[in-house]
């Protein structure tokens, strides 16, 4: 007899997941464990309304495609119809028209076979014969058609009316359908319609076209079967989803369009063939049953779920209300250890004994002991430096006293490792619940890094004092809107005392732009609060040069916007003692005028063997008319009207001599330089006048071109007449020793309005016919002493730089060239309409740069 086997034997891995799951339950909180108890039934239900919902869905969905699949069978069953009927059409046309081809049938053949195809089949509206030049020869229409389809014999086909393929029909030689024609296509149909052309051969050239037009409604309402349209609702579209014939069913409601399997109206199209994409039958089915939505017993589920799920949230909620109490607690609880254990700032609390009753983390890190090291001790504590045991114990009794200031007291505490620091302790007395004092709470900060950080910027400061205080230059700063002085140093101090005086006078005399003290700074208001101060404190720095009478010195003022330490905005003026400066500005002026009167002098003594001579022609003259009225006079062979007339010329040539020897001691007089408005043309021609003796003595032409209405411009007249006669000399000199012919030896002067970088200017252009600049003439042109003739001094086209850059101007120089080869020279410099002077060279209005 065998042994039976117990009924049950467990394997060794059956009980693992159990024992798994018994044990991660035990690790959650009682409030976890609330929560996963509340959830379970809660999930459940939802989980019933989802599973109730998902088979609804499917059984729907089921039904939706069972319909689907029906109505694509009906819709293709349709088209099938729709297609037998148009080849059929084609067919007979294509009859007709090999007929025609054939020649076997005329006119009136034509219009009897025509009448028999559009009686016979409704949606066949006429039939048209067009020859190869788009001319209706004969067309028959049905008594359906409207007037657009009537066409009488020799009348010309639209382009429209065929939309193109009537030229498809005649290159493909094949039958063509056209794209459905719309009333909104062309005005001239009323109803959307089909053409079909058939093209004719005429002994192998194309002979035209035998054109049918259908009526898209008479397609739909003759060629799909009823029992589909009975079933769907039936239209044709364009390929632009254009309804062209049938009914379109009513809009959806959007709510059915919420779930997928709620969309329960089948739909389907396809193209009507052999027409191609331009025509599409499309069909969509009634909705018959009531749905999801619609069913009792669905919402039946649904309300017993809702209101499942109801109880058990309150059951919920009301669990959640009982725990709040014990969470509330455990978090206040975590709440005050971890800003406990997270506070920088060590806390310590003692009895009224003395001892040591708590420490908190940051008390231990600060001294480097442990808690157990701390705790229940008396004094002397071991964080005491015992050098300064004797100072703590008076401040432990004062403290267990209290007898601490408010303020707290600075000690110094030792670490573990006998690093010092220093710390700054507060005392507050520690009450019981009963009201009754057990102790004292001390807290301590470590104040060593901002003790270092302080003594660094207390020297800093220092510093920086030190070094304003020893600048040359007096330093005051003020706020916008407010009579106050924020900074003055040890200068300005000496010159204008502690007073914002001074550096208001500054402000204004330098013509610099400051806000006036408004009522609002009367009550500590700053009247320029919420205005933005971006773009004055980072615009760049204001200068002026003043001259202060109580001083007696000329002081350079710089001056630029900042944001004051308060957030204010504020002023800072720099004042600099530049009187020796100005000294040597105006000998070096006077020094600059010198040179110049020495440039004119040495021009003129250039020019002076050519000046003698233009002076020897009215000289000349005047001696031949004298002697020639005293040789009458004595023969008495003048007249009255004789003689006035030979006066009359004597005087002009005294007059022209006096002009030209005015014109030199203007030239070569010294004289302060002094700008007015001076006209354009008046002072070209002066220099002109006297240039034109010297380049005539090398036999040089002077032309010249003059613009029309030129502004007139602020500088010193006869300094720039210095510098055109300079440069027309030069040119003149540059031509000599280039040994130019005489075709070729020209200079040319252009004054023309022009302008530069934003700027009106008037540019004066000297152009010769020389040999040009090489490049190392060009390198140190403007060099002072530095000249390319045996007998000059390069002191010319310095000082004329220098007349040019004192007017604000520019002057260059450039090579003329004839493709490689330098056929002269061209020396150009502007002068602005408008010269804009800053204040400081406002001063030295005409210096001349050296």
């Amino acid at each position: 007899m065998s042994t039976p086997a117990p009924l049950s034997t467990p394997s060794p891995a059956s009980p693992a997941p159990l024992v798994w799951w018994r044990r991660w339950w035990r690790k959650q909180s009682p409030s976890r464990q609330d929560r996963f108890i509340t959830l379970g039934p809660l999930l459940a239900v939802i989980l019933f309304l989802a599973a109730v919902i998902a088979a609804f869905g499917y059984l729907r969905i089921e039904e939706i495609d069972r319909e689907q699949q029906a109505v694509k069978r009906d819709v293709e069953y349709a088209q099938q119809r729709l297609r037998l009927r148009l080849l059929e059409r084609q067919e007979q046309l294509m009859r007709i028209g090999r007929d025609i081809s054939n020649k076997d049938v005329d006119i009136e053949e034509f219009m009897s076979q025509a009448e028999s195809l559009v009686n016979q089949y409704p949606e066949l509206l006429a039939v048209t014969w067009v020859d190869s030049k788009r001319r209706v020869k004969v067309a028959y229409v049905s008594a359906s058609a409207n007037a657009a389809q009537l066409r009488g014999a020799g009348e010309q086909l639209k382009a429209g009316e065929t939309d193109g393929t009537y030229g498809l029909a005649r290159d493909l030689r094949q039958p063509v359908y056209s794209r459905p024609l719309n009333p909104t296509d062309s005005s001239d149909y009323n109803a959307p319609t089909l053409q079909i052309l058939i093209p004719l051969d005429d002994q192998g050239r194309f002979g035209g076209v035998i054109m049918g037009e259908y009526a898209i409604d008479g397609l739909l309402r003759f060629g799909v079967p009823t029992e589909v349209t009975a079933k769907y609702a039936v239209t044709l579209v364009d390929d632009k989803n254009r309804v062209l014939a049938g009914n379109v069913p009513p809009p959806r409601n959007p709510a059915a369009r919420l779930l997928p399997w709620t969309d329960d109206a089948a739909e389907y199209e396809i193209p009507v063939s052999p027409v191609g994409n331009g025509l599409l039958i499309r069909a969509q089915g009634y909705r018959a049953s009531l749905g999801v939505v619609g069913s009792g017993f669905f919402w039946l589920v649904t309300a017993l779920s809702a209101i499942t799920v109801w109880m058990l949230l309150g059951t919920w909620r009301h669990t959640r209300r009982r725990v709040q109490a014990q969470q509330a607690l455990i978090s206040e609880t975590n709440f005050r250890r971890a800003m406990e254990n997270s506070m920088l700032t060590g806390m310590r609390a003692l009895d009224l004994q003395g001892r040591i009753t708590y420490v908190n983390p940051a008390f231990c890190q600060m001294t480097g002991l442990a808690e157990s090291e701390l705790v229940g001790r008396t004094p002397p504590f071991p964080h005491w430096p015992e050098a300064e045991i004797d100072t703590l114990m008076a401040r432990l009794d004062d403290e267990l006293h209290g007898r601490t200031p408010p303020a707290g007291f600075e000690v110094k505490v030792k670490r573990k490792n006998g690093e010092l620091f220093d710390a700054r302790m507060y005392v507050s007395p520690l009450i019981d619940p009963r009201g009754q004092q057990t102790g004292w709470m001390t807290s301590m900060t470590d104040i060593t890094e901002p003790r270092r950080i302080r003594e660094e910027l207390t020297a800093s400061y220092e510093r920086f004092t030190t070094v304003l205080e020893g600048l040359d230059a007096a330093i005051s700063v003020a706020p916008l809107g407010s009579e106050e002085l924020l900074f003055a140093n040890k200068l300005y101090r000496a010159w204008f005392g502690g007073e914002v005086s001074g550096h208001m006078n500054l402000i204004a005399q330098a013509g610099v732009p400051a806000a006036a003290p408004t009522d609002d700074a009367l009550d500590a208001v700053d009247g320029l609060a919420g205005f933005p101060t971006d773009t004055l404190t980072t615009a760049q720095t204001e200068n002026a040069e003043i001259f202060v009478p109580n001083l007696g010195k000329w002081l350079e003022v710089r001056s630029r916007y900042l944001t004051w330490v308060d957030g204010r905005l504020a002023q800072m003026v720099i004042a600099t003692d530049i009187t020796p400066r100005r000294h040597a500005e105006e000998q070096a002026a006077q020094q600059n005028e010198r040179a110049q009167t020495a440039s004119r002098l040495i021009t003129m003594g250039e020019m002076a063997s050519s000046v003698a001579h233009e002076l020897n022609q009215p000289l000349t003259a005047i001696n031949n008319y004298c002697n020639g009225m005293v040789s009458r006079i004595k023969s008495q062979q003048i007249s009255n009207e004789d003689l006035l007339v030979a006066l009359e010329k004597t005087a002009k040539q005294a007059h022209r001599a006096g002009q030209i020897i005015q014109r030199i001691r203007s030239f070569v007089k010294r004289s302060e330089p002094n700008r007015t408005a001076a006209d354009v043309a008046t002072l070209v021609s002066n220099a002109m006048e006297l240039a034109d003796i010297e380049l005539r003595r090398h036999n040089v032409r002077l032309s010249h071109y003059i613009a029309a209405r030129l502004p007139q411009v602020m500088v010193d007249p006869i300094l720039i007449e210095q510098v055109l006669i300079n440069l027309m000399k030069n040119g003149a000199e540059s031509i000599e020793q280039a040994h130019m012919p005489t075709a070729r030896r020209s200079v040319e002067l252009r004054v023309v309005p022009k302008t530069i970088e934003d700027q009106s200017v008037v540019e004066f252009s000297v152009l010769d016919s020389g040999k040009g600049l090489s490049p190392e003439v060009m390198g140190r042109l403007y060099e002072a002493f530095y000249s390319t003739k045996a007998e000059g001094m390069g002191i010319g086209l310095k000082l004329c730089r220098s007349i040019v850059e004192s007017h604000q101007g520019r002057m260059e120089a450039e090579n003329l060239y004839n493709g490689d080869e330098v056929v002269g020279c061209r020396f150009t410099f502007w002068i602005p309409v408008t010269p804009l002077l800053s204040s400081a060279s406002s001063a030295t209005d005409n210096v001349a740069i050296t």
